[in-house]
């Protein structure tokens, strides 16, 4: 069993997982100054029972990197991932000059596709894989290079973020693509080979500028698209899929456990209609179970 959770954070992206290995998964940071003190708290107390914390950033803009130096003076981010870059700001801010530190520290692991690398993804006799896999970045894609080129000029560091898929034996798979755009998307679709997931974030929160090209859509089949935060106008709502949307359902917890996700939401208002009903009641405000 494993618990994933997307912490509603406002027009920004983080993520965890709690494995159920000896491994704690964090994706990308957005914290508040209101919430900030609650959210890492949860993490600290999360994460207290397993060995290993990982912190993977998708990419450096702000809305995914924002508390990220607090984050690291209360929790002492040992093993960061990321792809490797150069990306500057105009504007340095204290989070952006972290993971600037970070990046380009002995901390630091560089994502490529198929990379690997003990216990994201390999087993030992200490502990298990994660189950954690990179799609992409293909790092001598040349569409991709354009874009750290971009990156390292101060322009938009979205189209180096990679593309990451966690999977549970016997159970869901998820994917993750940071804030990737749809022209780039289409730039390389037919350089990527995806496999079919259970559920997808759906990138750049949703947005209508981070729409998933089609091919992709009818590869993955995603039985689930998330639909993160963003302002409404600005959203694609993926109507030929089940979908839930953070902006209306709040955090939302994915209880992984053999063939089938039970997912629970903050707002006790939302509901959707896809989702068999079990009565679980692990944690609050249960809306069903996506059986896989």
């Amino acid at each position: 069993m494993s618990i994933v959770k997307s912490l509603s954070v406002g027009d920004g992206d983080m993520f965890y997982i709690k494995h159920g290995c000896d491994s704690f998964t964090i994706i990308d940071c957005c914290l508040s100054e209101e919430d900030k003190e609650s959210i890492v708290q949860e993490i600290k107390s999360e994460s207290k029972s397993k060995g290993i914390t990982r912190f993977i950033s998708t990419h450096p803009d702000d809305d995914h990197i924002v508390g990220l130096e607090y984050l690291d003076s209360e929790m002492k981010i040992l093993n960061f991932y990321c792809v490797k870059n150069k990306a500057v700001k105009l504007d340095e801010t204290t989070d952006f000059e972290k993971y600037c530190e970070l990046r380009d520290s002995d901390k630091a692991f560089y994502l490529h596709k198929d990379c690997s690398r003990k216990w994201i993804n390999q087993n030992d006799d200490e502990r298990g894989s994660a189950g954690i896999s990179i799609l992409w970045p293909i790092t001598d894609n040349k569409y991709y290079k354009e874009a750290l080129k971009k990156a390292e000029s101060g322009e938009s560091p979205n189209n180096i973020s990679p593309i990451v898929k966690y999977s549970l034996n016997d159970g869901v798979t998820m994917l993750w693509m940071g804030d990737l755009e749809t022209d780039f998307m289409n730039n390389i679709k037919d350089d990527l080979k995806l496999p079919e997931v259970d559920i997808l974030f759906a990138p750049h929160h949703g947005r209508d500028t981070g729409k998933v090209p089609e091919e992709w859509l009818d590869k993955m089949n995603p039985k689930m698209v998330i639909i993160g935060e963003a302002p409404s106008e600005h959203l694609n709502y993926y109507s030929d899929y089940n979908t839930i949307t953070q902006n209306s359902a709040g955090n939302i917890i994915f209880e992984c456990v053999t063939n089938k996700v039970h997912i629970y939401v903050s707002n006790k208002n939302y509901s959707v209609d896809f989702l068999d009903d079990e009565n679980m009641n692990s944690y609050r405000n249960y809306i069903g179970t996506l059986n896989l």
